[in-house]
């Protein structure tokens, strides 16, 4: 009988496991159409360049007339090599597959031109481009061999990948320039903003939170106000002394919480009706990681 159930777990956990990388190829697909759409519907018929290998290989093509899907697995496989010895085996495997995905579906996708404004074409080119690449981040891969390099060089000396993908476009759009045209350069670094505001936007989703630091006499009513109206966790502080409005101030309570954007307002209204002279601070959180908050927002 126990072997039966360690039989019935071990398979319940390949299952669980099969269909997570499933999830996981599947998304990437997406990811895929989405950058494609981006390429052929708008960047691609108008000459626009996007950022990184991408960029590269719209440049060629619109010089040389060089078949746009060759490049990109060409200039690709020397940042797959660096990415296979020094950072994941696993996400060149994934990035192979879309990459390779990105490359046929541009040979194969055609779309009639969708508009001739210049600015639009920015506009939805780095928006459709933007969601594929942060989908596909997302899942374990990438699209472009310039965040690879940014990687690299990050692990090895300590630069920031920002940084180096942002003097590797710096580069780029300046040969665009000389080559192509002012304009057209000025128009691919605006898609290229574009996508990568769409993409950390889809990377780290549109959660937006707050830190919320309180003071009040009346903190014990705004902790359980608190706990009970927002479902939020909090900290509670020990305050030797401070100076307020009051004067000198001993032994107190400071209230630490993080909410989200949207319920600034809500908890506002909690302390102001509890306690109007109450102290807050409120600050932005770049990251949270555990804690209770993450089962309040995400209740099933």
């Amino acid at each position: 009988m126990k072997g039966l159930v360690k039989i019935l777990c071990k398979t319940t956990k390949m299952t669980k496991a099969f269909i997570s990388k499933l999830s996981e190829y599947f998304q990437i697909s997406v990811g895929v159409i989405l950058a494609s759409v981006g390429l052929k519907a708008f960047l691609l018929p108008n000459g626009f360049l996007d950022g990184g290998i991408t960029g590269i290989a719209i440049l060629l093509n619109s010089t040389l007339n060089i078949n746009t899907s060759i490049i990109l697995i060409i200039l690709s496989i020397p940042f797959l090599i660096v990415a296979y010895f020094s950072i994941s085996r696993i996400m060149v495997i994934k990035s192979i597959v879309a990459i390779i995905g990105l490359a046929i579906s541009i040979q194969l996708e055609t779309f009639d031109v969708v508009t001739d404004d210049k600015l639009l074409i920015s506009i939805f080119g780095g928006l459709f481009l933007g969601l594929g690449i942060g989908i596909t981040i997302k899942n374990g891969a990438v699209l472009d061999g310039s965040e690879i390099l940014g990687i690299y060089i990050n692990n090895a000396f300590g630069i920031s990948i920002g940084k180096v993908i942002l003097l590797f476009n710096f580069i780029l759009f300046s040969i665009t320039a000389i080559i192509v045209s002012k304009e057209t350069a000025m128009y691919s670094i605006l898609t290229f903003l574009i996508t990568a505001k769409i993409t950390d936007l889809t990377i780290e989703g549109f959660e937006d939170f707050i830190g919320v630091m309180i003071v009040s006499k009346k903190s014990k009513e705004i902790k359980n106000a608190i706990k009970e109206k927002l479902g939020a966790g909090m900290t509670v502080f020990q305050g030797v002394n401070g100076y307020g409005n009051n004067g000198p101030t001993e032994n107190f309570e400071v209230i630490q919480t993080v909410i989200n954007r949207f319920e600034i307002r809500k908890i506002n209204r909690i302390i102001d009706t509890i306690d109007p002279d109450a102290f807050t601070v409120e600050y932005d959180v770049n990251k949270i990681k555990g804690g209770i908050l993450r089962r309040y927002l995400h209740k099933k």
